[in-house]
């Protein structure tokens, strides 16, 4: 082993020596290859007696096996060196840095309706809810929608396959929450009705096919259309500033009479529509049980999607649907 030392050494600092995967097999080649001294020296052993053979031959796996050791250990070193060096350059850092999250925030139609119930419980009112899939007793028939009426045909309501045909639905309006507490409640009733509701319309610049609504429902002794107004005028003005007017135009609706539409001032003196409203009809108050004689009331209602378009200025009421992070984070 003494005659082979000088040429592990050698071969083990070439190992050593070896800065990468190519330099390590262009060494080990050198030293382990057909070329090698080793492998002459294996030729040579046919050259001896074979009483000396079986010891020479011993002799050089010894010296092959430490030459590859020192070889097998550098590729392994190299090979840590290679992966920690690709592990830092994709290192990505977790750490928890509370000072620059950016927090999430309530979507816009969220704050609008958030904002509103608080307006309406201020003024005296309590929020109702229903169900979004409805019969047509609450969503027509209770409301003096007739049968013929274009608003109960498949071309502006979108009808489940639920019982009788064209007899249950999304609900196109929040009329229905109305009609479910003058069922369930004794007048009076001072609620308003927050909620999704549905009908065919395609999406474009001012429709959505689902939207928000709200409406209000009154129901008292003595209630007159000088109370739909001051109610109005007291939302617009808590709600848009003392600044904005209201007015009232005349309307129809079937569950409504007489019926009005509501508009708003704009700061060029011109007005915006915002929505229907209107003195329940004697009809509604019957279809719920209530004795039109004794009790009067008022309702009204309007789009909270259209609301926040009018107040924020937005050209286009799908900017609301379409979940672009970069103009919900403006609000």
């Amino acid at each position: 082993m003494s005659e082979y030392q000088k040429l592990i050494d050698e071969a083990q600092s070439a190992a050593e020596s070896s800065q990468n995967a190519e330099e390590l097999g262009s060494a080990r080649s050198k030293f382990l290859g057909k070329k090698s001294q080793l492998s002459e020296a294996k030729k040579e052993l046919g050259k001896l007696e074979e009483r000396d053979r079986a010891a020479a031959g011993k002799e050089l796996n010894e010296v092959r096996k430490l030459i590859e050791k020192a070889f097998e250990q550098r590729e392994v070193h190299l090979q840590e060196e290679a992966w920690n060096l690709q592990f830092e350059s994709e290192r990505i850092d977790l750490s928890e840095r509370l000072e620059s999250l950016r927090r999430g925030h309530l979507h816009l139609i969220t704050q609008a309706r958030d904002h509103l119930e608080d307006v309406f419980v201020g003024m005296g009112f309590t929020v109702a809810e229903g169900p979004e899939v409805e019969t047509a007793w609450y969503n027509f028939e209770a409301l003096n929608i007739p049968d013929w009426h274009p608003a109960r045909g498949n071309f502006d309501t979108i009808f489940v396959n639920l019982g009788s045909p064209e007899e249950v639905m999304l609900r196109s309006h929040t009329s229905p929450v109305q009609v479910r507490t003058m069922e369930n409640h004794q007048p009076p009733i001072y609620i308003v009705a927050p909620g999704r509701t549905f009908r065919t319309d395609n999406a474009d610049a001012t429709h959505l096919p689902a939207f928000n609504q709200i409406e209000g429902l009154v129901i008292d002794k003595g209630i007159t259309m000088g109370d739909l107004a001051g109610t109005i005028d007291s939302f617009v003005q808590a709600f848009f500033g003392t600044e904005v007017k209201s007015r009232l135009r005349p309307s129809y609706f079937p569950f409504t009479e007489p019926s009005a539409e509501f508009d708003i001032s704009r700061p060029d003196g011109s007005w915006l529509e915002l929505g229907g409203c209107g003195m329940v009809h004697p009809n509604v108050l019957s279809n719920c049980g209530i004795d039109s004689e004794e009790w009067q009331g008022f309702a009204f209602g309007f789009g909270i999607d259209r609301l926040v378009a009018m107040r924020y200025q937005l050209d286009d009421i799908r900017e609301l649907v379409v979940n672009d992070a970069r103009f919900l984070r403006q609000f």
